[in-house]
């Protein structure tokens, strides 16, 4: 489960240091319970994301079964999706 608070908290750090590998990286040792994937939204198709902050679309993702997997539903989510807008990886 991944509450809307801990989801502003990541937000909030790449808000602060910009979407980049460091950032990712940073966050994976803060989040450490968290699965991070890192990408261009471009990537992602035609979902609509849990959160949005310039630059940066998040995700939530469902890593329970064998393959990750998109998911709508933060009380099955086990890890965020940063897609970078507009190309900016």
């Amino acid at each position: 489960m991944i509450s809307p608070e801990r989801i502003a908290e990541v937000a909030a750090v790449v808000v602060a240091a910009g979407l980049s590998e460091e950032t990712l990286a940073r966050l994976r040792t803060d989040f450490a319970d968290l699965h991070f994937t890192y990408c261009s939204d471009d990537d992602v198709g035609e979902r609509e994301p849990a959160y949005a902050i310039p630059g940066c679309n998040i995700y939530l993702i469902d890593g329970s079964g064998h393959c990750l997997a998109f998911t709508n539903d933060p009380e099955v989510a086990t890890g965020l999706v940063l897609a970078a807008v507009d190309d900016e990886i």
